[in-house]
């Protein structure tokens, strides 16, 4: 329930990027960079420096224990963990450069988005149709309150740990 929960929060912030970047890119929204860079830093705080490790660190090495079946979707995702996190410093230095010059850098910054989008949508659903129902399956209870004890000690994502994204997901 936390994975599937921090999973609905991450969806939530993309397809508020992907609205607000189409309606730059369609000339309906005039850019909000204090909103973008907000959406933003969930992205590269939250996925990237909360959830991922506790996947990496936690849930893959458990289900690769005991699923061979696994094994290579699980290698499949920790590439995209790497690959992802790349791509999230990508989008970062890309907004920085887009905030800095204006209009001239929003189609480099529109394309980063486009492409992490996609990246995104579809690692989420290998993770919700393939390795959540495997780990369903494979795992005992005691491992899964080994992976609640560590899950649990993730903060709130529609919140953060001291608040600071709330108003994000008020917005």
């Amino acid at each position: 329930d936390i994975i599937h929960g921090e999973h609905r929060a991450l969806a939530a912030v993309l397809q508020a990027l992907r609205f607000v970047v189409e309606g730059i890119r369609g000339g309906r929204m005039q850019p909000d960079f204090r909103l973008l860079s907000a959406m933003v830093d969930y992205i590269t705080q939250v996925p990237e420096k909360v959830h991922h490790p506790k996947e990496d660190d936690y849930l893959f090495p458990k289900l690769r224990s005991c699923s061979r079946e696994a094994a290579e979707l699980i290698d499949t995702l920790e590439q995209q963990h790497g690959d992802g996190y790349r791509m999230t410093n990508a989008l970062l230095q890309a907004l920085i450069h887009y905030q800095s010059v204006g209009a001239p850098g929003f189609a480099e910054f529109d394309a980063l988005v486009q492409e992490y989008l996609d990246f995104n949508w579809k690692h989420l659903n290998l993770e919700e149709t393939e390795l959540l129902p495997l780990a369903r399956k494979a795992l005992s209870e005691d491992d899964w309150h080994e992976l609640d004890a560590a899950f649990s000690a993730n903060f709130n994502p529609y919140k953060g740990a001291a608040g600071e994204y709330a108003e994000l997901f008020r917005k």
